[in-house]
């Protein structure tokens, strides 16, 4: 797949992974806060699927910035390209939740890196049933910079890389749909040894 060039140099892609809880849009606004104190302009995404937030990127600790919604990860260069006919360029792309695009997200940040882009990506590695979400794992054999955060699990206090869903208080089962969107009062963070799936 090929996209149109932006013509720009020094581009990366970092991405912030971990279990929810763990503090990875709030790392991901972090870095771009940054931004406002040097001459670096950026623009956010997030998936429409991500219905948590209206048009904003929000971290528990109360960071919120205004964020695009897309449907998919090509919506990326279409809208960058719209905004360059406009005469509107970014030096850095914040893609956030970004475990709910399509498989094409990896290629999509692989061609914006290359055109000079800093890319930045934050989002869930595992799926409640601790398998890998595969646009994560297309993202990744592109990234240059991986951060791994840990969250703290609620059972035992270790820290915590596996997200638990929880359906009326009890473990989801493994043929429970993969996505079912919530905060606190359907997920957990836990430990691998804590982390359960019914069967």
């Amino acid at each position: 797949m090929k996209h149109n060039a932006f013509h720009k140099a020094n581009g990366w892609i970092e991405v912030i992974c971990g279990p929810m809880f763990a503090g990875k849009s709030e790392e991901l606004l972090r870095r771009i806060n940054r931004f406002k104190y040097a001459d670096i302009s950026y623009i956010i995404f997030k998936p429409m699927t991500d219905s948590r937030t209206k048009n904003k990127s929000k971290s528990r600790d109360g960071r919120c910035f205004d964020a695009i919604e897309i449907k998919t990860s090509q919506e990326i260069i279409d809208y960058l390209n719209k905004q360059k006919e406009e005469g509107k360029c970014y030096d850095a792309i914040a893609i956030d939740e970004v475990q709910f695009f399509d498989d094409n997200i990896g290629e999509i940040c692989n061609t914006l890196a290359n055109n000079g882009y800093i890319v930045y990506a934050a989002g869930l590695d595992l799926n409640f049933k601790g398998e890998p979400f595969t646009s994560i794992g297309n993202l990744l054999v592109y990234a240059d910079y991986v951060t791994k955060l840990k969250a703290i699990c609620t059972i035992c206090g270790c820290e915590a890389t596996h997200t638990q869903r929880l359906i009326n208080g009890k473990p989801a089962s493994i043929n429970d749909p993969l996505i079912q969107i919530g905060d606190k009062e359907s997920y957990e963070a836990r430990c691998r040894t804590h982390h359960e799936v019914k069967k």
